[in-house]
C-alpha cells in the first residue's frame, strides 16, 4: 500500500488571510490533482509567520476563524485529502487575547481535529509566550489506515511530545514549521529531528514556510527522514513550491518514505539566497514600485546593488553616485562600470555645491576649528537628504548599504548612510562582504547578470572617501580581528576574558566592545534589514542604550 503527501512550501503574507486561505485551498486542489492523501502547510500558514500583535486584536482573530471554516468548506471537495493547516485559535475567556499557535485536520467540510502548540520558544526572535498559550495532549489521525501524529515546529525540538505521539499509536510524526533562517539552521533541524526519528523509531515529514518577513527570512527546505534516520525527501531551499513524499507500507506496516532530493547549497548561497529573498519580499510585499541607492564604487554599494538586481530585476533598480571632493577617479569608473554592467539606472549628483553651502553656514560658529568628523558626517547626511528626496519624489525606497561591521562599531552615520527603509547587509560582516562579492563573480543563480562587480572594487582597501586618503583600517582593527571578535563578543555573547584568552589582544577586544556598547542608539534608529547569522542586530539584541555595564 502507498500514498502521497504534498508540503505546501509557500511564502504566505502577514495579516493577508483571505489571500493565505485561497493559497492554501489552492495547494489542496493541485495535491488532490496529484494524487496526494495528505496536504501539509507551514505553522501559522492562515496569517504566515509571525503576525506579532495582531494576534492580540480580537478582530483578527475572529477573520482567522472565519477563514478556517471557508477553508473546511471547501475541502468537502476533496473527501479523500486530509489537509493540515496552521492557525491561530481563539481562547474564549483568556485574559490578555492570548490564543494557541494551533493546526487542524480539515477533511471533508469538517475540521476533525485541532492540536495546540506545547512548547512555546521565546529565545533569539522569538516571543511565542507574549502571544500564545501552551496547549497539552496529542493529536493522531488517520491517512489511508496510517496513523499519523501532529507536532509544531518547536515540539519536535525536544523528546516529550513526539514520545506521547507515538505512545498515542502514531506510526508516522508530521511536523509543521516556520523557524527563521540563520546560517547553518537547516542543517541543525535536520539533525534535531533526526534525534526524534531515533528516540521514537518513527518516520517524520517536516514541512516548512519560504518567504521573508521583515527582518526575518525561511529558507524551506522541507524535508522526510526514514525510521533509520536517512533523509527520504529534501525538498529546494528558498523556493516555493508542492513537495511530494510518497509513504510506502509493508505488509508488516514498516512504513517506507522517499521523494526527490535537492542539494545543500553551500554557505555562500544560501546567504546570497536569503538576502535576495528579504529584498524581494520586504519590497514586494509592502508595494514599492522599486529602489534606489546610493553607489559609491566601493564594495558594500556593490554588493547591494547586485543583490537587489538578483532580487528584482534591473528595471526596478536605481543607482545614484554622489561624489565628493574626496571621491576617487576610480570610484567614478567603477560605480559606471558596474552600473553597465547590471544594466540599471544610473546618475550622477554632485555634492561639493550642498558641502560648501553648509560649511558656509557654520563658518561663524565653526571659527577657529579644525575639521574633523562633523564635516565627514555632513557629506553622509546630504548624500542621505538627497536619496530620502528622489524616494519622497519617485516612491521607490532607499537602500542602505552599511554592513554589520559598522553597524556594531558605529562606523555609520545617522541621518546619512543610515537613512533609508532597508539595511540589506545589516547582519553581513565585512569579511563575509568580500566572501560573498567573490562568490557571486562566479556564480549567477538569479539570472541577474555574470560577474557583476568589477575585480578593483573586491581588492581595493575599503574607504568612505569623506577625507583625503582615508581607509577604513585608520579607524577600525583589521576586519579579520574586528569580525571575530564581533561574532564572539555579540552574537556568542563570550565574556571579554574569554575572547582575551582566545589569543586577541586586550587592546582590540576593549575598543571593539567598548565601540559596540556605546553605539546602541545608532543602531535603535537604523532600518531593518535581513537576519542571515544566530544574533542579528535586530529582534534578537536588545540592549539598553543607557548601560554602565562593561563585561
Amino acid at each position: 500500500m502507498s500514498f502521497a503527501i504534498s508540503i505546501a512550501q509557500q511564502n504566505f503574507v502577514v495579516g493577508d488571510i483571505q489571500g493565505n486561505a485561497q493559497k492554501i485551498i489552492d495547494a489542496a486542489r493541485s495535491a488532490h490533482a496529484a494524487g496526494a492523501r495528505m496536504l501539509l502547510t507551514p505553522e501559522l500558514a492562515l496569517t504566515a509567520y509571525a503576525a506579532e500583535d495582531l494576534y492580540l486584536r480580537p478582530a483578527f482573530l475572529d477573520a482567522c476563524s472565519s477563514a478556517l471554516a471557508e477553508i473546511a468548506k471547501a475541502s468537502a471537495d476533496w473527501p479523500e485529502l486530509a489537509l493540515v493547516v496552521g492557525h491561530p485559535e481563539h481562547i474564549p475567556g483568556e485574559p490578555g487575547g492570548r490564543c494557541h499557535n494551533a493546526a487542524s485536520v480539515v477533511r471533508a467540510g469538517q475540521i476533525e481535529q485541532t492540536y495546540a502548540k506545547q512548547r512555546l520558544p521565546n529565545y533569539e526572535v522569538f516571543d511565542e509566550q507574549r502571544y500564545f498559550i501552551a496547549g497539552h495532549g496529542n493529536c493522531v489521525f488517520e491517512v489511508d489506515g496510517v496513523r499519523v501524529g501532529l507536532l509544531i515546529c518547536e515540539d519536535a525540538w525536544f523528546p516529550e511530545p513526539a514520545r506521547a505521539a507515538a505512545d498515542a499509536g502514531a506510526q508516522l510524526i508530521v511536523c509543521i514549521n516556520a523557524s527563521p533562517f540563520h546560517l547553518g539552521k537547516s542543517a541543525e533541524r535536520e539533525e534535531a529531528m533526526r534525534a526524534r526519528v531515533r528516540e521514537t523509531g518513527l518516520p517524520l515529514v517536516y514541512s516548512h514556510l519560504v518567504g521573508g518577513q521583515d527582518e526575518v527570512v525561511f529558507e524551506g527546505a522541507s524535508f522526510a527522514l526514514n525510521a533509520d534516520g536517512s533523509v527520504a525527501m529534501r525538498a529546494p531551499a528558498f523556493e516555493e513550491l508542492l513537495a511530494q513524499v510518497d509513504v510506502a507500507v509493508n505488509g508488516d506496516a514498516a512504513i517506507r518514505l522517499s521523494g526527490a532530493l535537492a542539494p545543500v547549497l553551500s554557505w555562500e548561497g544560501e546567504m546570497w539566497a536569503a538576502l535576495v529573498t528579504g529584498v524581494r519580499d520586504y519590497v514586494g510585499k509592502n508595494g514599492f514600485p522599486g529602489v534606489l541607492l546610493g553607489l559609491s564604487g566601493g564594495i558594500d554599494s556593490a554588493l547591494v546593488l547586485a543583490i537587489a538586481v538578483d532580487a528584482l530585476g534591473a528595471e526596478k533598480v536605481r543607482t545614484v553616485m554622489m561624489p565628493s571632493p574626496y571621491t576617487a577617479d576610480i570610484s567614478w569608473i567603477d560605480a559606471r562600470e558596474m552600473a553597465a554592467r547590471l544594466n540599471v539606472q544610473y546618475e550622477e549628483i554632485s555634492i561639493a555645491p550642498q558641502f560648501e553651502a553648509f560649511k558656509a553656514a557654520l563658518a561663524h560658529d565653526f571659527a577657529g576649528l579644525a575639521e574633523d568628523t562633523t564635516e565627514e558626517n555632513l557629506q553622509a547626511r546630504i548624500r542621505g537628504t538627497l536619496l530620502m528626496a528622489l524616494s519622497n519624489k519617485f516612491g521607490s525606497m532607499v537602500l542602505t548599504t552599511g554592513n554589520k561591521s559598522e553597524m556594531a562599531t558605529g562606523y555609520c552615520t545617522l541621518y546619512g548612510d543610515m537613512a533609508g527603509g532597508f539595511a540589506v547587509i545589516k547582519d553581513v560582516v565585512k569579511t563575509r562582504v568580500f566572501a560573498l562579492a567573490r562568490w557571486r563573480n562566479l556564480n549567477d543563480p538569479f539570472d541577474g547578470g555574470a560577474n557583476p562587480i568589477p575585480e578593483r572594487i573586491i581588492t581595493r582597501p575599503p574607504s568612505a572617501e569623506l577625507r583625503p586618503d582615508q581607509t577604513d583600517q585608520d579607524s577600525l582593527p583589521a576586519y579579520e580581528i574586528l569580525d571575530a571578535i564581533v561574532e564572539r563578543y555579540m552574537e556568542r555573547d563570550e565574556p571579554i576574558a574569554s575572547i582575551v584568552h582566545a589569543g586577541f589582544s586586550q587592546a582590540d577586544v576593549d575598543r571593539v566592545t567598548r565601540l559596540i556598547k556605546i553605539n546602541e542608539y545608532k543602531r535603535r534608529q537604523a532600518p531593518v534589514g535581513v537576519r542571515v547569522t544566530r544574533r542579528s542586530f535586530g529582534k534578537d539584541w536588545r540592549y539598553p542604550i543607557t548601560n554602565k555595564f562593561r563585561a
